[in-house]
């Protein structure tokens, strides 16, 4: 047996906070990006709604790196015995893509931001540091990553959020209860 693995059961309640929280925030941050990109003009909304994108991003990638020290020091809890092999290797790989995609989107974004010209103040308070000069070319090309791995994100949770109906609706296997407080997991 694998001694990284918890037996059946549910996450701890700190792995579920930072699940909810990181989820809750990238939805938002998304959602600011795709409605600050089609406000014509600088206007202060749109700037007002840059600087939110860029203190989401900053606090996902804390927020992830946290959690993956959390998870590297606390077991998960196993899969539903009852998965096929085919399933397992599924949600190990999907669930290496979210932890990649979390780290990389945030990097991408501060990295297109500095590119840019453009140093990140978090929450208008803490300048961070600028990790490369502006360059013009360099910024049309973090754009574009920074964009398309928020796509890929996005893909990636719908097909984990699929995943799970199906083994909630499909195989009964409540497995959504591992991840919430209450409910009681089964195989």
């Amino acid at each position: 047996m694998n001694p990284h693995v918890k037996p059946a059961g549910r996450y701890s309640g700190i792995a579920m906070l930072l699940h909810w929280l990181i989820a809750a925030l990238i939805v938002w941050g998304f959602a600011l990006g795709w409605v600050m990109t089609d406000i014509p003009g600088i206007t202060p909304t749109k700037l007002r709604y840059f600087s939110w994108h860029k203190w989401i991003g900053v606090t996902v990638l804390a927020l992830v790196l946290v959690r993956i020290l959390w998870r590297v020091t606390h077991a998960a809890p196993a899969l539903p015995g009852s998965m096929h092999g085919w399933e397992r290797l599924a949600a190990h790989l999907g669930h290496a893509a979210l932890y990649v995609l979390m780290v990389a989107i945030p990097v991408t974004g501060y990295l297109y931001s500095s590119a840019a010209g453009i140093q990140v103040v978090y929450l208008g308070i803490w300048p961070l540091p600028v990790l490369i000069a502006p360059d013009t070319a360099l910024k049309g090309v973090l754009r574009i990553v920074h964009i398309s791995l928020n796509y890929t994100l996005l893909t990636v949770v719908v097909l984990h959020v699929l995943a799970v109906i199906k083994h909630q609706l499909i195989d009964r296997q409540n497995i959504l209860a591992r991840m919430l407080p209450f409910g009681t997991p089964r195989d």
